[in-house]
């Protein structure tokens, strides 16, 4: 079979031209020569400068002018005969509106482009693509050239394929919570060096001037660097929380110590071993003798005296108190559920950290303690109507009983889910924990939401350098159940090995998915049926088709072309043993991409006609050394209905 899809491949690649387009329908006296090379026929279109200088008057759009050139040739034979192409053109761009001030009309000139030897050679071997509405976004910042590139994908990520090839990608997608340990560009550029994907704010720590500037710290690496690292904010939720600490980092509750959580409001210092509460009927829920549990079980006290708006605690297990901690309170081996449990679940707080996150165009936004599908179906609505670029997406917390009574509904109209195993636990036995997250893996798989699974990962190294060997095994358990992404909370905010704790994740990530390639352990997993109109059935059997024949014919990746990305999560989903190499045309689409499991986001110019998108795909990943010749690859798109396989020329 593997020599039947390679004869086919290499007899569909021999019946087109692979073209240089200069996609310039406007101008006259079109000039074309064919030339025979690598058993290939290649059209140049070429053009004088005084063609282009004579039509001035019909000049192309923007989006129209970019020249892409691209060439491939087979290694069997290379041309003896060829001939030096050049092409230049002037292309002259009028002042923009009015709004954007006066500018003065300039000339562009692209010119000295050249094949030789065989190859195609662009400004050092590449090819060569102009953009104009970036050549005026680097002319009114002052910089006055123009260097703009063709294809955008992760450095690491392509240092990885360059150095070890297709199988050497990790598949599982890594996230970082940013704090006081990390918030430096320099701390996230290690971390994104080191396979950050996404960046996660927590709401519940610092200002919004904070969040604000790591945000912008982030878009500024992506930016200069070429990364692609999503950002998630995370929300606070209206559960009981403690208070600030007074200013303090943490504070140290040793075994028998007697702390007072109150609701009281102090002008000044709070005294020592205080706490408040941020929760006003706090001392009318609890009883004397119920246990209450700080941050989902880090610290554990028995409530030993209710004194007015003041509660006496006695410290039963030792640990470290951190600002605006999640409190929960048990009786008799289950949770209190008192008026606490009437509480909203996006407070007032909530409403204006989310008008933040959609002021700075933040790509996730996390709602905490969600307890129904309606909260997730308004708070889309709300995003929709002020979002002014794209949507945000939602991502539904899975971390209290309530959310696990309608959790099918509330995956299925939320973009994603988190098992947030610490508040999680501190709500339900700790032994059902285990089953619990498997269970909102595998229902996030079933339904195509990318799913996190989150807290206390690698706690000790919030501390140490090394992770206990159980931590590990907590790790391969998240990677071997395929969950889309890990999270890292204390270790990456505010401990302090960071970037030694990401490191982990990563190693321990790759190997678990590399012996699940080398045991052959495809999953028996029978996913159901998602789409009702025929056109997202065929998408749906396509990407499902595409991932079988992949596994069975051993290709090196697999190539989709998506607009919004859903063909794409719909390849994620069937898990594949091979990379998805996705490429689109939306920067944000690329970044949100970058949540999902197995995908390498590439941003992308391509056009509807595949032949051509191919082509030049293939040129420009040969020319940074990506791919090579006879890699072979399955194609699919969101505008073509079909399943393409072969071999790079």
């Amino acid at each position: 079979m593997n020599r039947a899809v390679e004869s086919l491949a290499q007899l569909h690649y021999q019946s087109f031209s692979l073209c240089a387009q200069l996609d310039f329908s406007c101008l006259a006296n079109k000039r074309s020569a064919s030339i025979r090379f690598s058993n290939l026929t290649f059209a140049a279109f070429t053009r004088t400068s005084s063609d282009v200088l004579a039509s001035k008057s019909s000049l192309p759009s923007t989006s129209q002018t970019g020249f892409l050139f691209g060439l491939h040739h087979t290694q069997q034979r290379k041309a003896k005969n060829f001939h030096e192409i050049t092409a230049m053109f002037n292309v002259e761009k009028a002042a923009v509106n009015a709004s954007q001030g006066q500018r003065e009309k300039e000339v562009v000139e692209v010119f000295d482009s050249q094949i030789c030897n065989g190859n195609a050679l662009f400004e050092g071997g590449s090819t060569k693509f102009v953009n104009m509405d970036a050549l005026d976004e680097e002319r009114v910042g002052g910089n006055g050239s123009a260097s703009p590139s063709v294809i955008e994908v992760d450095a690491v990520t392509e240092a990885e394929l360059k150095e070890n090839g297709f199988r050497s990608t990790r598949r599982t997608k890594l996230i970082c919570t940013i704090g006081p340990a990390s918030c430096q560009f320099e701390q996230l550029e290690v971390l994104a060096m080191g396979g950050m994907n996404v960046a996660r704010i927590n709401m519940c720590h610092g200002t919004r001037d904070w969040h604000r500037n790591v945000i912008r710290n982030v878009r500024k690496l992506n930016m200069e660097k070429g990364y692609a690292v999503a950002i998630m904010m995370d929300t606070e939720g209206s559960e009981i929380h403690m208070g600030d600490l007074g200013g303090a980092s943490s504070a140290k509750a040793e075994d028998g110590d007697i702390w007072t959580f109150t609701v009281r409001a102090f002008d000044g210092s709070m005294p020592d071993q205080t706490i408040q509460v941020n929760y006003d009927g706090f001392t009318e829920d609890v009883r004397v003798g119920d246990e209450l549990v700080v941050d989902g079980g880090m610290v554990r006290f028995d409530i030993i005296e209710k004194i007015g708006p003041d509660v006496r605690c006695r410290c039963i297990d030792p640990g470290l108190l951190l600002p605006r901690a999640n409190l929960t309170f048990w009786r008799q081996g289950r949770v209190v559920r008192e008026r606490n449990a009437m509480l909203p679940t996006i407070s007032s707080k909530d409403w204006l950290d989310i008008d933040f996150g959609i002021l700075e165009g933040v790509d996730f936004i996390a709602i905490s303690f969600v307890k129904s599908a309606e909260v997730i179906k308004h708070l889309k609505s709300y995003i929709a109507a002020r979002s002014g670029e794209g949507s945000i997406g939602v991502i539904a917390k899975i971390e209290s009983s309530d959310s696990l009574k309608t959790l099918e509904e509330i995956v299925r109209f939320s973009d994603g889910a988190m098992v947030a195993r610490g508040d999680l636990g501190a709500q339900i036995p700790l032994e059902q924990v285990p089953s619990v997250q498997q269970q909102v893996v595998h229902l996030c798989r079933q339904l195509n939401k990318p799913v996190i699974v989150a807290s206390q990962f690698l706690e000790s190294m919030i501390e140490y350098p090394t992770p206990t060997r159980a931590e590990v095994a907590d790790v391969s358990e998240a990677v071997k159940q395929r969950a889309d992404a890990l999270m890292l909370s204390g270790e990456s905010a505010m401990g302090s090995y960071p970037d030694k704790a990401l490191s982990v994740l990563r190693t321990v990530s790759l190997r678990i998915e590399h012996w699940w390639r080398e045991e052959k352990r495809h999953e028996l997993m029978t996913l159901l049926e998602l789409s009702e109109s025929i056109p997202e059935r065929i998408s749906e059997q396509i990407c499902t088709s595409a991932a079988q024949m992949a596994n069975n014919l051993e290709v090196d990746a697999i190539f989709v072309y998506t607009r919004q990305g859903d063909m794409a999560s719909l390849l994620s989903r069937c898990r594949p043993d091979c990379p998805i190499f996705a490429f689109t045309t939306s920067t944000y689409v690329r970044r949100c991409l970058n949540l999902r499991w197995g995908l390498i986001p590439f941003r992308l110019d391509f056009t509807d006609d595949m032949e051509s998108n191919l082509n030049r795909t293939f040129a420009l990943l040969k020319a940074r050394g990506m791919v090579k010749p006879g890699d072979l690859v399955i194609a699919v798109s969101d505008m073509l209905q079909s399943i393409q396989v072969m071999k790079i020329p």
